[in-house]
């Protein structure tokens, strides 16, 4: 059963060039939906079958995402904004997704959270802070508490390798970035550990999830 959606972007030059890819049993590679620029949704797999769109990767305790999510891929180079006919479509659609599943708004998340170390999808142009002021993800206020900045990542949910600690800090700072501050820049700070904190204490990835 489904208690994830993760969303991704194409990379390909059209909705339906990737429309095409997406069906082609060939690549080895699918999704729930796929939605266009000007709004447009195709629905490729039925909701509570696996797709094979999020590869390796993990989130919390979840090592097999393929099979506890529904992909949803964006038309989108990763190089502009995503349209608002498209980020209204993607709305409603999430909105019916997480009422039919049950998926609180912290288990959504971007193809980038469960695979840091090689996948950057959605990108720094996807507006999460529009997803979040409608309830549909979340979003990190400034807390007076610090903490270990990778401890308080892997509460949240991401997932990397602990005896690399360096490489950790690396990969995790460069997704969280990119998702919650992407204009900022430079090493790991204050206010990272801040926000950071925040969501794993708001957050925690092993609450109220639908775990078998």
């Amino acid at each position: 059963m489904p208690d994830l959606i993760v969303l991704h972007y194409t990379a390909m030059c059209s909705a339906e060039a990737a429309l095409q890819r997406l069906c082609d049993p060939a690549a080895e590679v699918s999704a729930h939906y796929l939605i266009g620029t000007c709004g447009t949704i195709w629905q490729m797999v039925e909701e509570g079958s696996r797709a094979w769109h999020a590869g390796a990767g993990r989130w919390g305790d979840v090592c097999d995402v393929n099979s506890r999510s529904i992909g949803i891929e964006l038309d989108n180079t990763g190089h502009h904004p995503f349209p608002d006919p498209q980020m209204r479509a993607l709305e409603a659609l999430m909105g019916g997704i997480r009422t039919r599943w049950r998926i609180p708004p912290e288990r959504v998340i971007a193809h980038s959270d469960m695979a840091p170390a090689r996948k950057c999808d959605p990108g720094p142009r996807f507006d999460w802070g529009r997803l979040a002021r409608l309830g549909l993800s979340v979003w990190p206020k400034a807390s007076a508490a610090r903490g270990d900045f990778v401890q308080n990542a892997r509460r949240f949910g991401y997932a990397t390798d602990p005896d690399n600690s360096a490489q950790a800090t690396d990969l995790i700072l460069k997704a969280f970035r990119q998702r919650f501050r992407p204009w900022a820049y430079g090493p790991l700070d204050d206010t990272d550990r801040a926000l950071m904190a925040d969501l794993a204490a708001r957050y925690p990835v092993d609450h109220d999830t639908n775990d078998a």
